[in-house]
């Protein structure tokens, strides 16, 4: 992974909660592109030991702002 990729998506594990709550949603990494953009390396801050991993694409903060 070069120095100077940006992440383009944030990693997280979401646990399903049941019908009646929202899933939990806990950022646990991000997905850097290879240079010649065929792949990706993912780097993880935790393991997860449950839930599903999902890949969104990083916002800028100014659409953060406006979830």
């Amino acid at each position: 992974m070069s120095g100077h990729s940006k992440p383009v998506f944030d990693v997280y594990v979401v646990e399903d909660r049941g019908k009646d709550n929202d899933d939990f949603w806990l950022k646990v990494g991000a997905a850097f592109p290879h240079a010649d953009k065929d792949g990706m390396n993912i780097v993880l801050q935790a393991l997860p030991t449950n839930g599903r991993l999902v890949l969104r694409r990083v916002k800028k903060k100014e659409e953060e702002k406006k979830l």
